[in-house]
Parts: C-alpha cells; sequence; structure tokens
C-alpha cells in the first residue's frame, strides 16, 4: 500500500467560524505572533465586513498595509473581487452564462460579486494560493466568513460539467460567443479544473483553526463545522474556545462561567483530539498592538 507524502506545515493558516465569536481578533493576534517571530507574515481578511482595521488601530494605505515590522494586512472587497474575476477567469465564465442568458459583462460581474459571494471566495482562494506560491510572505493567516456557501460553489463547475455532458450534441456544437470560439465544454472543463486546483490547494496547503465560544448554539454548531471540513478533507488543526469567563469576581460572572462548565467539558470530550486552547474573557475591547500581543501570548503560550 502507497503512503500518502507527510503533510509539511502549511504556511496559511485559515481563522473559520461563526459570526461574532472572535475569529478576526484571534487572526490578528496570530499574524503578530508570527511577526514577533522574524516571520514576513500578511493578515488578509476575505469577511464581508472586514475589521482588521478596526483592529490593528491602523488606517489602511494601499493595500498591503504595513501595521509593524514583519507584519501586514490587507482587506478585500468587492472591488478586489471584480479585478479577480476579470483577471483570472471572469470572461470566459460571462461567455458561458451569455449563452444561455442576454446580459452585459459589466452586469454580470455585479451580479456575481453581490449576489453570489462564494463564487466570489472562489477567486480569492485562487488569489491566495498563488500569493502562497509566490513566496512574498513566510506566514498568510486568512480570517474569512464561513466557508459553507464557498464549498458548495467550488463543486459548482463540475456539477456544471456533469451536466452538460447530459447533452453533448447540443452544448458541444455551441460556441461560448463573439469573444471567443472556444467551446464551451472546454470553458467549463478549464473553470473545473481551476476548482479542482483550488480545492487541493485547501486540502493539502491550507490549516483550518476553528474559532467558537462556551455557548449552546456554538457547541451544537460544532459537529456540522468540524464534519463539513472532514468531508471535504480540510485538515481542522486546532479548536480555540474564545471568551472563556477565567476570574469570576461577581455575581454574574460566577454564574456565566458555571454555564460555561458544562459546555467546556463537552468540548473537550468530543474533540479532544484537536488541539484545543481556551481564551480568556478580556476586561476590555482587545484594539491595538499591545491588546493584541496580549491575546497571541494567551493564544501560543
Amino acid at each position: 500500500m502507497n503512503s500518502m507524502p507527510e503533510r509539511k506545515e502549511s504556511k496559511v493558516t485559515v481563522f473559520a467560524g461563526k459570526g461574532g465569536v472572535g475569529k478576526t481578533t484571534c487572526a490578528a493576534a496570530a499574524a503578530l505572533h508570527f511577526s514577533l517571530l522574524g516571520l514576513k507574515t500578511l493578515a488578509i481578511s476575505t469577511d464581508a465586513t472586514p475589521s482588521l482595521a478596526h483592529i490593528f488601530e491602523i488606517k489602511a494605505q494601499g493595500k498591503p498595509a504595513c501595521v509593524s515590522d514583519n507584519l501586514y494586512f490587507s482587506e478585500l472587497g468587492t472591488e478586489e473581487v471584480t479585478q479577480m474575476w476579470d483577471g483570472k477567469f471572469g470572461k470566459d465564465v460571462y461567455q458561458v452564462f451569455a449563452s444561455f442568458v442576454d446580459i452585459g459583462y459589466a452586469e454580470f460581474a455585479d451580479f456575481i460579486a453581490s449576489m453570489l459571494p462564494g463564487l466570489a471566495e472562489e477567486f480569492m482562494v485562487d488569489y491566495i494560493r498563488e500569493l502562497q506560491e509566490s513566496g512574498s510572505y513566510d506566514r498568510i493567516i486568512w480570517d474569512t466568513a464561513p466557508l459553507g456557501q464557498t464549498l458548495t460553489l467550488l463543486e459548482t463547475p463540475a456539477l456544471v460539467s456533469q451536466h452538460l455532458r447530459l447533452a453533448p450534441r447540443i452544448y458541444t456544437k455551441m460556441k461560448a460567443g463573439t469573444g471567443t470560439k472556444e467551446p464551451i465544454l472546454d470553458i467549463i472543463r478549464r473553470w473545473e479544473a481551476l476548482s479542482a486546483t483550488d480545492m487541493e490547494f485547501l486540502r493539502r496547503g491550507v490549516d483550518f483553526t476553528i474559532i467558537a465560544i462556551a455557548e449552546a448554539l456554538a457547541v451544537n454548531q460544532l459537529d456540522g463545522t468540524l464534519g463539513e471540513m472532514q468531508r471535504y478533507g480540510f485538515k481542522v488543526s486546532r479548536l480555540v474556545i474564545n471568551n472563556v469567563v477565567k476570574t469570576a469576581d461577581s455575581p454574574f460572572l460566577r454564574q456565566r462561567a458555571a454555564q460555561q462548565q458544562g459546555y467546556l467539558s463537552t468540548i473537550h470530550g468530543k474533540y479532544g483530539h484537536l488541539q484545543v486552547t481556551e481564551l480568556p474573557m478580556f476586561p476590555q475591547e482587545v484594539r491595538g498592538i499591545e491588546k493584541i500581543r496580549a491575546m497571541a501570548m494567551e493564544l501560543f503560550g
């Protein structure tokens, strides 16, 4: 039996989780940690409502923006997505849809960026893959929106291709439009190959850190989140439980700590095969380098 090659330590770490659990703050702390080790580090956000600039307390000047020695950050929004769409594969994919729907390219690109955020994420995956392969940074910390839509839409080209194979007599004779003479099936196959490459990058080149909190809904959702990661073959190496009450010096905090203990016991019991880290509840909002540094110390010991 052939053994799989040993998986090297990834240079890309994704911080993922449901909204409001503190994944962006944790991503900022991880980025600062690696930069303090002397590694040129990029914190990059593809969240629809990015907040890295707010957390670092930096007014971004260009992308990427410099925070401190070895530490940079970049927030990618709709404008950058549209540029990636234009430069990478957008016009080809547009030609496919334009064969069925009468729609202009500018209108189609706006629709993709605003109505199909998961497909926009696909191009961000490809962007980060190429950034990692370029060697521009020693570490990339990726703060992403929840990946459910992205994972589903990364499979879209294969599903479209499967559909097209059911009617080869019709589609193989169709051209992609006036902009190209390439048959639709060929464009779909290239799109499918791009998605396959990006999925393999997520499987082999990325470590996932899941951020959660010790509350009923968040704990109940962990099974689904980790199950989805396993289904796609993604490596989840760490589970961070944020806002854990460590100093219960009031009736409210004592009650909160008691509630959390039950959930924490469940988490450690079910997910002990992962590296589980408890982050304490901080008395103040974590903003600025010094407070981020304190969180990094808790995150990495």
